[in-house]
This record gives structure tokens, sequence and C-alpha cells, in this order.
């Protein structure tokens, strides 16, 4: 049985190599396909682990809470101009106090303020916060020092890459003092450089952490206060928000949905209104990985069509072939050959096709990574302008399964559209096919 096929497979390729062309442009389709499934998973693969990572470093044992402007803020009775919204302190002890299964809870102040030094200005965005917010995000520490406790209500300041830059492009920032508003701060820190992570407000938005500047908490409600006024030419508003943020953190991930529910009620019960988001991080990745599998499977599925189309090429090429060669079948069949030997005899040219351009579709495939990294930098040779921002830090991802997968569909493609040309030839009559010109 083995032999048979064997034979089969040398004389479909004696066959096949006749016309060398025709040959190529049948497994050219099949090449096409085969890549286009390996790149478009591999590209889907990168777009959904560059969200996953962004996700998981929000931490998957954390729980986010952020002060949101509620729809239909209660105005403060003393002033109506002043709104009143988000978390509060009295959150922050009731999270701590209440829930066992919170084993941390870093608190945050957010709001944007225009830092000077002499004629140099920079609007960034100053964060009060513990160092524990530092750690919590990831950002390390390029020059100087980070918070202690010797810092409560001290006016010291932590200032990040970018801002720092800005502000002293030509020295070093440690020791030096910077005006926030009507007060002079002195830097201790310089964080380093960091690109653009995710934040959560609700959704995930991008976070640019070199903008920043870091006080201590303590400093911020001292120096600055809750109460926040944007004025208007005659008139001016005002808010009231203790906390933009409170990021809880959990013992184990099992805990953190039943935490979640917590949180949600007790916020409930002691706010009036919804000026509060709860979002857990576990949850998008959850949703992240879910969104990837519908993602990838529509992938296969465009790509798998290119697969199909070039098998019906294949079979279009297939039944010229049988015709062309009517009178060689017919010999054959004249010699002895059975019907089971001319449909191996096709069917095998068809595979030896379909594999042909299934492996050189899979090997160029697997050259996704490095032709995307080339293209990418000749696109940023040529202008760098041109070069799309998601393209930097995207990296292709080879899955495995999907190389795999598309040598299956190839020669499976090759076999299903196989058939019908190989039948139709075994049923030739032998008389006919001889008289056949």
């Amino acid at each position: 049985m083995l032999a048979a096929w064997c034979d089969a497979l040398k004389l479909g390729v004696k066959s096949l190599l006749l016309h060398k062309l025709r040959a190529g442009l049948a497994a050219l389709g099949i090449f096409i396909g085969t890549t286009a499934v390996i790149w478009l998973v591999a590209i889907g693969e990168g777009v959904s682990f560059q969200a996953q990572q962004q996700i998981a470093d929000l931490g998957a044992t954390n729980i986010i809470l952020r002060s949101v402007v509620p729809r239909n803020r209660i105005v403060d009775p003393e002033n109506e101009r002043v709104k009143r919204y988000g978390l509060l302190r009295a959150d922050y002890e009731r999270m701590l106090t209440n829930v066992p299964t919170v084993v941390q809870a870093v608190p945050m102040r957010e709001l944007k303020r225009d830092l000077r030094v002499g004629d140099r200005v920079s609007s960034a965005v100053l964060v009060g916060c513990t160092d524990d917010y530092r750690l919590l995000n990831h950002l390390s520490m390029a020059r100087g020092r980070a918070f202690n406790s010797r810092d409560e209500e001290q006016n010291v300041v932590i200032l990040a890459d970018g801002t720092a830059s800005q502000l002293f492009p030509f020295q070093d920032p440690i020791g030096k003092s910077v005006s926030i508003d009507n007060d002079v701060y002195t830097v201790i820190g310089q964080t380093a450089a960091r690109t653009a992570s995710a934040a959560v407000g609700g959704s995930m938005q991008s976070r640019e952490y070199n903008s920043d500047a870091y006080i201590p908490l303590s400093t911020l409600q001292l120096r600055i206060g809750d109460f926040v006024m944007q004025r208007k030419p005659g008139n001016y508003t005002g808010e009231v928000v203790e906390l933009s943020q409170i990021t809880l953190t959990v013992r184990d991930i099992a805990d953190v949905d039943v935490t979640a529910r917590i949180v949600e009620s007790l916020l409930d019960k002691y706010h009036e209104q919804d000026d509060y988001a709860v979002v857990v991080p576990v949850e998008l990745l959850r949703q992240a990985e879910r969104t990837r599998a519908l993602f990838n499977a529509l992938l296969v599925v465009i790509a798998g069509i290119s697969l199909v189309v070039g098998g019906i090429g294949i079979m279009n090429i297939m039944l010229a072939t049988v015709t062309e060669r009517t009178r060689e079948i017919g010999i054959r069949r004249a010699m002895g050959a059975t019907r089971s030997k001319i449909v191996q005899q096709f069917i095998m040219e068809s595979i030896v096709l379909t594999s042909l351009g299934g492996c050189l579709g899979a090997l160029c495939g697997l050259l996704c990574g490095p032709l995307f990294r080339l293209v990418r930098r000749l696109l940023a040779a040529l202008s760098p302008e041109s070069v799309p921002e998601i393209l930097e830090s995207l990296e292709p991802r080879i899955a495995p399964w999907s190389v795999v997968l598309a040598l299956v569909i190839a020669i499976g493609v090759g076999l299903l559209f196989g058939v019908y040309p190989a039948r139709q030839a075994s049923r030739l009559d032998p008389i006919e096919a001889l008289r056949h010109e």
C-alpha cells in the first residue's frame, strides 16, 4: 500500500514538473492563504498581548475605585457654584477596617498644575500620594530618593522624567526648587522614563506617567486642599474632591469578585450620587481573552477563505489536466491500471501542490516578526511621522497552533479539491480515452 502511494507521489511530481509555471501558480494561492493565516493571527496575538499586558500592569489582585463626575451632582448648600463629589477619605478608612480581604489600600489625588522654575513652565499632573503609589505603578527612581515618613506635610516633590526634562533640561534637579501655585517645593527625586500605560476611569485609557509630579498626599491636602476653582470671565465654579482614586489589593485572585461586590455595597451605602466607578482589572483581563479568541476565529475564517479560493484554483487546474491527459489515462487503464491507481495519482498531485504551497507559506509566516520590524524601520527612516503610534510598540507573536492549522487546512484543501478531478479521471472509458486527440 505504501509502495503504491510512493509510486503515485513520484509520478505526480514528474507530471507537475512538466508544467512548472502552471503548478507554481496553483501553489501560489495556497502559499498566500497559509501565510495570511499565520500573519493575521500573529498580528492579532500581538495586539491582544499588548492590551492584556496593560491590564496586567494594573494588577490581577487589584480593585480600582475612581472618582467620576456624576450626571446629577449634589450642590453644596453653602455655595451653589461649588460641586461636591467623588471618593472620601472616610471611604479609604472604611475599606481598611470593614473589608477583611483587603491587604493594602493606596489613595491618591491628582489635579493639573503649572510647575515653574524661573522662566520655564511645565504643565503637569500633580499627584498627591504615598510611596506605595510609586511601587504599585512600577515607577523606578532614576535620581534621588522616594518619599518616606519624614516627608509628611513637607514641601517636597518628585518629578517624572518628562517634567524634569522641561524644567531642568541641562541640570540635575535634585535639591533644586520648584514653584507650584504660591508655594516652593524642593526636588528630592526623579522617576525613570516609562512608556504610556493603562489607567482606569471606567475604561482603558492611556496614562502618560512621564508628565507627572508627585508630592506627599498630606502635603497636597495641607497646601492645596480639596477645593478646586475654575475661573471664567465674570464667573467661577468650584469642585470639592477629596480623593481621585483608591487602589485596593486583596490576598488572592479568588477574592477579587467577592471583595468588589462588598466594596460596591459600602460605597452605595455612603454615597447619595453615582460619583464613583469600581473597575476590576481581572475581569477586564477575562474580557480581553474572550475578545482575543473571537478575533482570532474571525481572522482564521478570513484567511481560510483565501485557502478555499486557492483550492478552487487547484481543482480548476486539475480538471484541465484530466482533459489534457485523457490519452495518457487511457493508456494506463489499457495496461492494467485500476481506477484506484488513477485516483491515487491525481489526488497525490493535488496534495503535492497544496503541501508545497503550504510549507513555503508556513516558512514565510514564521518570518512575520523580522519582516514586520524591517518594514517599521524603513517607514521610520523615510518619515518618523508616517509610523502609526500603535505600530511603534506592536510586536507580532507567532501562535504555534496557527502554523499547524494553516498546514492542516492547506493539505485538507488539496485532498478535498483533488478528489473530484481524480474521480472524473478514473471514470474515463479506456477505449474512448485512447481515441482522444
